[in-house]
């Protein structure tokens, strides 16, 4: 069977009734859409051809568990996007109308009601639009906040993501996506499977001499990529020690980074490792590092050494 959009229902169907059920990887099977002539009863010979001489690209299909609460994640994904358009499309009719605003307070519900009833370059022809456009970003929040505390209260993920947060930098976001994202951490034999998984890691163009790397590969996950990258970059502005290894390494290109963060929470036999939970011990609550200053660099460079190792 070739993975589509809704191979995940026919799969859990046909598992039971079926003595080995594989799912082929879409991507690895192009040579029979560019096939000349290509029909159903074609694709299904070759695809037998490959099953019976070993050469079908394998697809890995997660639980129905992590499926079904995987789900869940991506639609919050969604509602930020959509929440995230909502916003930008609120300052776009402010400046469309010549509208001053500041620009850091402009989400935040007492300035924007302030704004909206004293600012008199709104007219009655915009003041709708904005309501609407504030009215949708405030429904869009409250359902993805409720989405969230549904996956971290449920059963089934609370131990595991307590334990990927044990991990300095890493918040409830980034633990989810990489529980549900990742599955079962079994299928990885080695911790470079995991980070081209990631996509942390560029293709390779090898012809005799000549060796050819691109930045980011385009064949990963993409929301696992996302996630990870975002996490890289505000690691640095919450996390102290993370914040000081970024200062003091020498300049490394941006995808060493996003690996060191990846190889951190791909701890072996799916435990956290010592090292990790005696550095976690002496952070703070995630809650407080929101709330602290961000601290100086001669602060941090007068700071004793931490482990590189996070």
């Amino acid at each position: 069977m070739e993975a589509t959009m809704f191979s995940g229902w026919i799969y859990d169907h046909l598992k039971p009734h079926a003595a080995a059920l594989k799912v082929a990887h879409p991507l690895m099977l192009r040579a029979i859409a560019a096939a000349k002539k290509k029909n159903d009863r074609i694709d299904a010979n070759k695809i037998c051809d490959c099953l019976r001489c070993d050469f079908l690209p394998e697809c890995y299909m997660a639980p129905t568990a992590i499926r079904e609460r995987r789900r869940t994640l991506r639609y919050r994904s969604l509602l930020v996007r959509q929440m995230v358009q909502m916003k930008i499309k609120i300052g776009t009719l402010l400046m469309e109308a010549g509208v001053s605003y500041n620009k850091q307070k402009l989400h935040k519900a007492g300035y924007f009601r302030e704004l909206l009833t004293s600012n008199p370059d709104i007219n009655e022809g915009l003041r709708p639009l904005l309501r609407l456009c504030r009215e949708t970003v405030v429904r869009l929040s409250k359902l993805e906040s409720a989405l969230v505390r549904s996956l971290e209260r449920d059963q089934f993920l609370v131990e595991r993501v307590e334990r990927l947060m044990s991990i300095p930098a890493i918040g409830p976001i980034t633990a989810l996506t990489w529980a549900l994202e990742i599955g079962e951490v079994q299928r990885f034999s080695s911790i470079k499977k995991a980070i081209s998984y990631c996509g942390l890691c560029g293709d390779e163009r090898r012809s005799a001499n000549s060796v050819q790397r691109t930045p980011l590969s385009k064949q990963r996950n993409k929301h696992l990529q996302t996630t990870l990258i975002e996490a890289a970059k505000m690691a640095a502005r919450y996390s102290r020690p993370t914040f000081w290894w970024s200062i003091r390494r020498p300049a490394p290109r941006p995808p060493t980074t996003w690996v060191s963060i990846a190889s951190s929470m791909f701890p072996r036999a799916s435990t956290t490792s010592r090292s990790a939970r005696e550095t976690s011990a002496s952070m703070p609550h995630p809650k407080m590092l929101k709330r602290s200053p961000r601290p100086t660099i001669p602060a941090i460079l007068k700071s004793p050494v931490p482990s590189p190792r996070m």
